[in-house]
Order: structure tokens, then C-alpha cells, then sequence
């Protein structure tokens, strides 16, 4: 059996904007600022698509879901990143499970971890767990001006 790896990453900065809402692992957090983004800007679920692009060979999710095309405008990223999983089987390869590494110093991911994996586990079809980190105050995550994701994700060739 052949097994492949692939990483993915995203960041995004908080938006300005009071009509944008927060969407992480498909999940709605009430109440808090949005991410600015072409889709809705959820980094959870671009950094878990972006890892089972690079793990099947099949490039990034820019490649797939270009900024400039305004199909993807307000996409919701759950939706995209089962396209992604289906490409990964097309491409024959089966997701194993992804792990994601959220950085951000707000929101407390933690009331909200068991409805993000579930959403990102049936959207890739395999297990998707979620990690919360705090930059501690380094940078510009850890001044609060936006989310990061880091994800990891297996596949094995069918």
C-alpha cells in the first residue's frame, strides 16, 4: 500500500467588516469578527483541503478555487473542501484523517471542537481533528489581527 502525506496551511486577517461572520471548521461563532477572504474564510477547512491537495499530488487550493473567479465569492469552505476529497478519490486515493493546529488568541476554539471535527470529519469522509494554540502574544497572530492553520493529512493510494 502506498501512503502519501501532505501539509497545508492558512491564514487570514480579521476583517473590519460587522456583517462578516466568524466560520471556523464550519462552524458559526457568534458574536465574534469575521475573517477578511474571497470564500468565507474558513482557515480550518482551506489548511485540511490544501493538506489532501499536497498529499494526492493534485497542487493547492488556489489552483482549484482561484481568488479571481467570482464563482467561489462567499463559498462555503465545508462545501469545498468535500470537492476536495472527492478529487482526492477521483485522483485514487483515499483519505486516511487530517489533524489541524489552529493559532489564534481568540476565539476559545475549545466549546466548539467536537461540532468542527465532526463537520470537517463528514466533509472529507475520514477523521479530522482539530488542535487550539495560542501564539502568545508573538506577531501578528499573537497580537490578535487574525487566525492561522497548520494541517497534516494522510492518504493511501486505492
Amino acid at each position: 500500500m502506498t501512503v502519501r502525506v501532505g501539509q497545508g496551511f492558512d491564514v487570514h486577517a480579521f476583517s473590519d467588516d460587522p456583517s462578516r461572520v466568524l466560520v471556523l471548521g464550519g462552524v458559526i461563532f457568534e458574536g465574534e469578527q469575521g475573517l477578511v477572504g474571497h470564500s468565507d474564510a474558513d482557515v480550518i477547512a482551506h489548511a485540511c483541503a490544501d493538506a489532501l491537495l499536497g498529499a494526492a499530488g493534485l497542487g493547492d487550493i488556489g489552483q482549484h478555487f482561484p481568488d479571481t473567479d467570482p464563482t467561489w465569492a462567499g463559498a462555503d469552505s465545508i462545501d469545498l473542501l468535500t470537492e476536495v476529497a472527492g478529487r482526492v478519490r477521483a485522483a485514487g486515493f483515499e483519505p486516511g484523517n487530517v489533524d489541524a493546529a489552529v493559532v489564534c488568541e481568540r476565539p476559545k476554539l475549545a466549546p466548539h471542537r467536537d461540532m468542527m471535527q465532526t463537520r470537517l470529519s463528514l466533509a472529507v469522509g475520514a477523521p479530522v481533528t482539530v488542535k487550539g494554540n495560542r501564539a502568545e502574544g508573538l506577531g501578528a497572530i499573537g497580537r490578535g489581527e487574525g487566525i492561522a492553520c497548520f494541517a497534516v493529512a494522510v492518504v493511501s493510494a486505492r
